[in-house]
């Protein structure tokens, strides 16, 4: 019986035992922008430089928006291309840009009634954007169209650090937990946060950092795991499919995960 306990108990452990993702390098190539947006399955590439959005084609053409009046733009969030978000914290407002990056919508948070005091948006679904309410430290979904607050999450007591979303999951990463909400705003997950400080998302997918490490969270496990990556500087990272972007300032490095 002894014997059968030890068996089982070094069974369990190597079930329960940390797994890592391995990385692939495909390339390493120069670069010089300010903040990378993102690359989309069409190989298309969004980037900030000097307070300008660039959308640049495969074949190199590009074009770009740039309102200076609002100065430095704090996200770009490219999920929906026919509903581009560029939020400017400075002047608490958002803009909206077609795929040809032509305004559709601004909405201006200082105006609008209530007030709100927004320091994070990502895209929700249809008209929507997922915005971090400062004054109220609540996770809200805003219909611009509509003005209506569609969701109003509980309110959370610990600094924001990160916000990302889709049309169907939103993920909010605090200091303590790490929320992930649906579209209809119920919470459907909350993971103790143990030092990451930046996440993300591809289909369902997480990537987090954690003192210069990137891990990765798979959207039908609970499980946090490592990525076997060379030591490097990371300021950005970003996930398509599983394509692993890092950005070191200088050089763009481009990883095949192997994700089962």
């Amino acid at each position: 019986m002894r014997y059968f306990v030890y068996i089982c108990f070094f069974i369990s452990m190597s079930i329960n035992s940390q797994e890592s993702i391995d990385a692939s390098l495909i390339s390493s190539t120069d670069l010089k922008v300010n903040q990378i947006v993102d690359i989309d399955n069409f190989g298309i590439f969004y980037y900030l430089k000097d307070h300008t959005l660039y959308k640049q084609n495969k074949d190199g053409t590009s074009i770009n928006y740039s309102n200076y009046q609002l100065g430095e733009i704090t996200t770009a969030n490219t999920f929906n291309p026919l509903k581009i978000n560029l939020f400017y914290q400075d002047f608490n407002m958002v803009i909206i840009l077609d795929n040809r990056l032509a305004e559709i919508f601004k909405i201006d948070f200082n105006t609008i009634q209530p007030y709100k005091y927004i320091s994070h948006v990502s895209t929700g679904f249809d008209n929507t954007l997922w915005v971090f309410n400062i004054d109220l430290q609540q996770l809200e979904l805003y219909d611009y169209k509509a003005n209506k607050t569609r969701f109003s999450a509980i309110p959370v007591q610990s600094l924001i650090l990160d916000l990302e979303s889709d049309y169907n999951y939103c993920w909010l990463l605090t200091e303590n937990f790490l929320y992930q909400y649906n579209y209809f705003g119920s919470m459907i997950s909350k993971i103790e946060n143990t030092g990451y400080t930046k996440i993300s998302k591809s289909d369902g997918h997480l990537i987090l950092q954690k003192d210069g490490n990137l891990y990765f969270k798979h959207k039908k496990k609970e499980a946090i795991v490592p990525i076997n990556l060379p030591k490097l500087l990371i300021n950005q990272f970003l996930l398509t499919n599983e394509t692993l972007y890092i950005y070191d300032l200088e050089k763009l490095h481009i990883y095949q995960l192997k994700i089962n």
